[in-house]
C-alpha cells in the first residue's frame, strides 16, 4: 500500500516508497518556519488563461490537490482551532497571486481572513465563505494519519478533506483563476475564511459580521457549505442540491443533584439514577411530525427520480403519506427524512462520577436538539419538561438560539447553479434540500444576503460518511470536477 504526499505528486516526483498498511506520514518539515521565512508553497500548475480543455482543468485540479494536501497538514482541530496559522498560509497563497488580504485576530491563535477581488461595481459582491477549523480525528481509527494530506487509491485523505478544507480550496481556485486570467468582473468577489464554525459560535463568522459589517454588508450573494451533489455508487449524479435553509440548534444541558456518598451504600436520591430515568423518557419520546414548505418541495423533487412506485407516490404527496402508517414507518426509517420531518433530540453526553465507588453529587447529560423552521424554542422546552415529569431534573439551554432562515431561489446565483449543473448533467434535477445541521450562513441571511449551501463534489453515501467520521477523503476526480463546477457557477454570476 502506497502513501504519496501530494506536494511531491504535484511537483512530478517519482513514486514514494512502499509503506506498511498503518503507516503514518511524517510531518512536512519546512512548511512553516520562523516568521521571517516565507511559507513553502507547491508549484502553480496552470497559467494565465481561463482553462478550456479537460486537460487544462485536470492541471487546475492537480494544483488544488497539492494545496489541499498542505491545508490538511495544518492541524486545526477545534478546540483550540489554530486558525491564525492557517490564515497565514492562506495569505501566502493569495499574496503569490497578487491578492491582498486582511487577517483579523480577535483572540490569540484565532483568526479570520478576508480578501476582495475587485470588479467594476455594477453589481453587488459575491462572498465565498469557508471555515478553517475541523472536528476531532482519532488517529487510531484511521487508515492513515488524519493530518498527513496523502493520496491513496486516488483520494486525498485527511480531516477536513470534505468539511470543509476541500470546498475552501475549490473556492480559492475559483478566485485565483479569475485573477490569473484577468477576467473582467461586474461584481467584487470576497473570499472569507473564518474560525470557530465547528463549535457553533466563538469568534468566527458571527464575530466578523458583528465587528466588521462594513466589509460584507454590501454583498448580494454568498456561497457556503451545506449543499449536496448526490451520486450513486457508480458515480452517476442523481441530483444537485442547493442549501437554502437549515434547522437551528437548541442544545440543552440536563442536570440532576443529589447526595454524594460511597458506592457501597446506595442512596435513594442518587442523581445518576434520576438522570437515567429522565433520559429514558426523553429517548422514548417521539416528537410530532411537521411538514415544512421547504421539505415538501424537496421531497416532491426527489419523487421525480425515485424508481420505486410506492416511494415515488409517498414523496410526491407527502401530506397524504403522513396520514398512512405504512408510509410514515418507511419514510422515518430513513435518517435524513426523519430529521427533516420533525424536531430531533440526540443524547450526546453523560457525566457522573469519575470514580466507580463514588456516588456523585451531580449528574449531567447533553442533548443535541435541532428545531425545524418556525418552531418556538421555549414551547419545545416546555413540552420536554412535561415529558420528563420530574421537578428535580433541570433542563437549561447551553447558549443562544436563533430562528431558522431561508433564502429565495429566484435569483441570478440560483440560475447560475442550474445552468452549470445542466451543462454537466442534461435534464439534471436541481433541488433545495434543507440541512438537518446548521452552518454559518444564518449570520449573513439575517443581514439580507442571499446565502446558498453549494457542495462542489459528487459524493455517494459511503464517501459522505467521512464528514465528521473516520477516513475522511475526497477523490482527485471529484476535486477536479469541483474546481471546474464552482468556477463555472462563480464566473456566470460575477463576470461581465
Amino acid at each position: 500500500m502506497r502513501l504519496v504526499p501530494l506536494l511531491a505528486l504535484a511537483a512530478g516526483a517519482g513514486a514514494a516508497c512502499a509503506r506498511p498498511p498503518r503507516a503514518v506520514a511524517p510531518p512536512q518539515p519546512g512548511l512553516f518556519g520562523p516568521s521571517s521565512q516565507p511559507v513553502l508553497l507547491p508549484p502553480r500548475l496552470y497559467g494565465s488563461d481561463v482553462p478550456r480543455s479537460d486537460a487544462e482543468w485536470r492541471a487546475v485540479g492537480r494544483e488544488a490537490a497539492s494545496l489541499l494536501s498542505q491545508y490538511i497538514a495544518i492541524n486545526t482541530t477545534n478546540p483550540p482551532g489554530n486558525e491564525a496559522q492557517t490564515a497565514r498560509w492562506l495569505a501566502a497563497v493569495l499574496a503569490r497571486e497578487g491578492i491582498e488580504t486582511q487577517v483579523f485576530e480577535p483572540r490569540p491563535g484565532k483568526a479570520n481572513l478576508y480578501a476582495r477581488l475587485r470588479g467594476d461595481g455594477s453589481a453587488r459582491p459575491l462572498i465565498l465563505l469557508n471555515h478553517m477549523d475541523v472536528v476531532l480525528a482519532s488517529p487510531e481509527y484511521w487508515a492513515v494519519d488524519p493530518f498527513s494530506g496523502v493520496v491513496r487509491d486516488g483520494y486525498v485523505w485527511g480531516r477536513g478533506a470534505l468539511d470543509m478544507k476541500g470546498e475552501a480550496i475549490t473556492q480559492l481556485m475559483a478566485l485565483v483563476t479569475l485573477k490569473r486570467a484577468a477576467v473582467p468582473l461586474r461584481r467584487d468577489v470576497i473570499f472569507l475564511a473564518t474560525a470557530d464554525e465547528e463549535i457553533g459560535g466563538g469568534v468566527g463568522a458571527g464575530w466578523f459580521v458583528e465587528h466588521h459589517p462594513e466589509l460584507v454588508q454590501d454583498a448580494e450573494f454568498l456561497i457556503n457549505e451545506g449543499g449536496t451533489i448526490r451520486a450513486d455508487p457508480s458515480g452517476r449524479i442523481e441530483y444537485y442540491g442547493v442549501g437554502t435553509t437549515e434547522k437551528s440548534p437548541f442544545w440543552l444541558d440536563v442536570t440532576v443533584r443529589g447526595t454524594a456518598g460511597h458506592g457501597s451504600r446506595p442512596t435513594p436520591d442518587n442523581p445518576v439514577h434520576r438522570l437515567v430515568r429522565a433520559l429514558d423518557r426523553i429517548s422514548s419520546y417521539q416528537t410530532p411530525l411537521i411538514l415544512t414548505p421547504a421539505v415538501e418541495r424537496y421531497l416532491r423533487d426527489l419523487s421525480t427520480i425515485e424508481t420505486d412506485p410506492a416511494r415515488r407516490a409517498w414523496l410526491g404527496d407527502v401530506r397524504a403519506a403522513l396520514r398512512d402508517t405504512v408510509a410514515v414507518r418507511a419514510l422515518t426509517a430513513d435518517l435524513t427524512y426523519n430529521a427533516l420531518l420533525r424536531n430531533t433530540i440526540s443524547i450526546t453526553g453523560l457525566q457522573g462520577s469519575d470514580k466507580t465507588n463514588v456516588i456523585p453529587p451531580v449528574a449531567r447529560a447533553a442533548l443535541d436538539v435541532r428545531l425545524l423552521p418556525g418552531q418556538d424554542p421555549q414551547a419545545f422546552l416546555a413540552d420536554l419538561v412535561r415529558v420528563v415529569a420530574d421537578s428535580g431534573v433541570v433542563l437549561t439551554p447551553q447558549g443562544p438560539n436563533w430562528p431558522a432562515t431561508e433564502s429565495p431561489v429566484e435569483t441570478d446565483l440560483f440560475r447560475a447553479v442550474v445552468a452549470a449543473a445542466r451543462e454537466r448533467t442534461p435534464n439534471a434535477v436541481v433541488t433545495t434540500p434543507p440541512l438537518a445541521g446548521f452552518t454559518d450562513s444564518h449570520y449573513f441571511r439575517r443581514i439580507g444576503i442571499v446565502s446558498y449551501g453549494l457542495s462542489p463534489f459528487p459524493l455517494d453515501q459511503a464517501e459522505s460518511r467521512g464528514v465528521h467520521g473516520n477516513d475522511e477523503r475526497v477523490s482527485l476526480d471529484d476535486l477536479t470536477f469541483g474546481v471546474h463546477f464552482l468556477y463555472d457557477v462563480v464566473a456566470r454570476v460575477v463576470a461581465k
